[in-house]
């Protein structure tokens, strides 16, 4: 009886939303021409997308993020206050991929609107296929998606802003440059890892991407959404390959609840074995000033450093 109330909770609220989406369709008026934008209002999903266009956009953007740090989009419900956001944006930036699973009702009722579904810039022959209809959405742990990405990015604001194209695609240029060194820098950190020592295990599976560019073996608890059910089975099974393979560290998330690793380790130990929480990774969120961890390059590096650190 419960589940059955909340099951008509979260359809009325989409109703609701969808409602107010058209309410807000109707009296929208369609994005000036450029002499008429000084700054392009942009909304978007993720943190990282917010980083992504700042930095491409520079001084010619305006940025609102929905989610903030730590902040689960695989969870994450709009608000009526969301969606007037989106509404009231010269262009809407997301992820696609069913990566805001729970938000895709809205993007497809967005009208008069600049819409850039940063997962449909990709090769899908390229992308983890979960079933018939889905993909692993965590893409941005490839740096050679997220630079395709980033194009796909100066290209859309270019559209809107056609007389300032010179302008992003040298911010491009200058971003895909500190890309570059990134990559290069977590390449090096994941290289010092010792060949037999590179598995990184996590709460759930957000970076396959980034284990198969730079060369790691990747298992966890949960799939590639943290809405699906974490099963006993799954922690014990994940518990004897850590103490068959003698694996030293396991990571939390900083968007994930941290009990189900924390109840992977003790299973490891109840097998007689022992491993460290080698830190906090960055997963659907990336991190903030207080920790040095404010944009993608800067957060990326530092999981590779907590990733090396624990393993190496």
């Amino acid at each position: 009886m419960e589940e059955n109330m909340k099951k008509i909770f979260k359809l009325l609220t989409v109703m609701m939303i969808s409602l107010f989406i058209v309410a807000c369709g109707e009296k929208k008026e369609e994005v000036g021409t450029s002499n008429e934008i000084q700054k392009i209002k942009v909304t978007t999903t993720l943190n990282y997308y917010q980083n992504l266009i700042e930095e491409i956009g520079g001084d010619k953007v305006e940025v609102i993020g929905l989610m903030k740090e730590g902040e689960d989009p695989h969870l994450y419900v709009a608000t009526a206050g969301d969606v007037e956001k989106l509404q009231n944006a010269d262009l809407v930036v997301y992820g696609g991929l069913h990566l805001e699973g729970k938000m895709t009702d809205i993007f497809a009722n967005l009208s008069n609107k600049y819409i850039l579904n940063l997962g449909d810039q990709l090769d899908k022959s390229l992308l983890h296929k979960e079933d018939e209809n889905t993909y692993d959405p965590h893409v941005w742990f490839n740096t050679k998606f997220w630079a395709i990405q980033a194009k796909s990015v100066a290209d859309k604001l270019s559209e809107i802003l056609p007389e300032n194209k010179d302008y992003f695609e040298n911010n491009l240029q200058v971003y895909l440059k500190s890309l570059d060194e990134a990559t290069e820098y977590i390449q090096a950190k994941i290289n010092e890892i010792p060949e037999e020592s590179r598995y990184l295990i996590t709460a759930h599976d957000a970076f396959a991407y980034f284990a198969e560019q730079f060369g790691l073996q990747v298992k966890a608890i949960q799939g590639v959404s943290t809405d699906s059910e974490i099963g006993t089975k799954q922690i014990e099974d994940l518990a004897n390959f850590i103490v068959e393979h003698n694996i030293k560290a396991i990571f939390v998330e900083s968007s994930v609840n941290h009990k189900s690793i924390e109840a992977l380790q003790e299973a490891v130990k109840a097998k007689g074995g022992n491993v460290e929480i080698g830190g906090e990774l960055y997963s659907d969120s990336m991190g903030d000033k207080e920790n040095n961890t404010e944009t993608y390059i800067k957060t990326i590096k530092a999981n590779a450093d907590t990733i090396s650190n624990a393993l190496k």
